[in-house]
């Protein structure tokens, strides 16, 4: 399938994907959308940035636009709120107005408007394990007239700890439904989960999910750790696009987002003791270009969805080798090419090497030349600014660069 047009769904749907410009389908939507549209249980395994959502979203709206029916009919659950937000504005951007809008279902907003819009006739749920179960424990709502079922980013959930509430939610699911279920690996856990609740799936697999994308170029620097601030304000200085960075910890992200924004970086923080409305005033203002630079623990590895991040920076090395993976995949994604840079001190070669071993990967050594790093910028007088009750006066900006430092507190 060379564009959408040649798929065999409504004219209705065709229109929709037209006008948000939607015209060549990734190969994970080549392949899964057919098979789906066809009733059949679908797994598949493809690198992050690859375009999963919309292969999902397709067939339950078409599937929507046939039923007469009323009530919850399609259900997706997801790892993180930011994840399940950017699934619901993307269905919502779908669906024009012959469909309801989707409800949102998550942890660390009001239920009141989360409620109201099942009660208004939402008959799809965009929802994470915990709050869902909850709902379901008080008997809000039912999902007796359930079609279609999407576990999205499954290796995710289960990593986070929600696979006794995800059997919980499909315990009281008809047993007789589409499953759809996609992951960046198929862990065994994974594996178990498609054996207990699909029925002979069709098995896709695109690319090594335990592997960078070859549009990525990987990139390590070893660097001391005195120097190590230094090293990431040059890499920022050199890249004009949007920039991802992570730190392991919430203090550590919220440390480096303070001397960024001292240094007139226009930055943003996320990390999970943000505030809802703090996590998505960050992220809405790093898609919007508010904020050129959002720093983050791997809460937003896969919980950030944002088109044309141009380079992700690993300020600290990851606990995990597979998260890695997912900070990496943030960037290149949809074809388009990216940058990921490694910072690491003398003393974490070994550290270094293990993770490349275990990705079966080799980043490229660059040699951070000290005599490289450009001079503090000047100084310049700026509003003051509070960041996590930290007044911060005296911010500086680079050459040519709107200072743009207001966070939520």
């Amino acid at each position: 399938m060379q564009n959408f047009s040649e798929l065999q769904i409504s004219n209705y749907t065709k229109e929709r994907l037209a006008l948000a410009k939607f015209a060549t389908p990734t190969p994970v939507q080549a392949a899964a959308i057919p098979q789906a549209l066809e009733g059949k249980d679908v797994l598949a395994t493809a690198q992050t940035g690859t375009g999963k959502t919309l292969a999902f979203l397709v067939p339950i709206i078409e599937r929507l636009l046939a039923s007469n029916s009323k009530g919850i009919q399609a259900l997706v659950l997801v790892p993180t709120r930011e994840l399940a937000m950017q699934v619901l504005d993307q269905y919502n951007a779908l669906r024009g107005k012959q469909l309801t809008p989707a409800a949102l279902v998550v942890g660390g907003l009001p239920e009141g408007k989360q409620l109201a819009a099942i009660r208004a006739g939402a008959r799809l749920i965009v929802a994470t394990p915990g709050r869902l179960e909850d709902y379901l424990g008080r008997n809000l709502f039912n999902f007796r007239g359930l079609q279609v079922l999407v576990l999205d980013e499954a290796d995710r959930m289960l990593d986070m700890g929600f696979l006794p509430a995800i059997r919980r939610i499909v315990a009281v699911l008809p047993k007789e439904r589409q499953t759809l279920c996609f992951s960046a690996t198929l862990e065994a856990s994974v594996a178990n989960l498609v054996k207990d609740y699909m029925r002979n799936p069709v098995r896709l697999a695109f690319g090594s999910t335990l592997k960078p994308s070859e549009s990525v170029r990987v990139q390590a620097f070893e660097v001391s750790g005195d120097r190590k601030q230094e090293m990431l304000q040059h890499l920022l200085g050199k890249e004009t696009g949007r920039c991802l960075i992570f730190a392991r910890t919430k203090r550590g992200t919220d440390k480096l987002a303070r001397n960024l924004i001292r240094e007139g970086f226009a930055a943003a923080v996320i990390h999970g003791d943000r505030s809802q409305s703090q996590r998505t005033a960050a992220l809405t203002g790093f898609q919007t270009g508010r904020y050129r630079i959002l720093v983050a623990t791997d809460v937003a590895a896969r919980g950030i969805h944002v088109q044309d991040v141009a380079h992700v920076i690993n300020y600290d090395l990851p606990e995990i080798a597979e998260n890695f993976i997912h900070r990496v995949g943030r960037t290149g994604r949809a074809g388009k090419t990216g940058v990921a840079s490694t910072l690491y001190g003398r003393e974490q070669r070994s550290e270094l090497m293990q993770l490349e071993r275990t990705l079966g990967i080799r980043m490229e050594r660059v040699q951070a030349d000290g005599a490289s790093f450009p001079a503090r910028p000047e100084r310049v007088s700026a509003p003051v600014e509070r960041f996590n009750d930290v007044t911060i006066a005296g911010m500086v900006r680079l050459p040519g660069e709107v200072l743009q430092v207001q966070l939520e507190n």
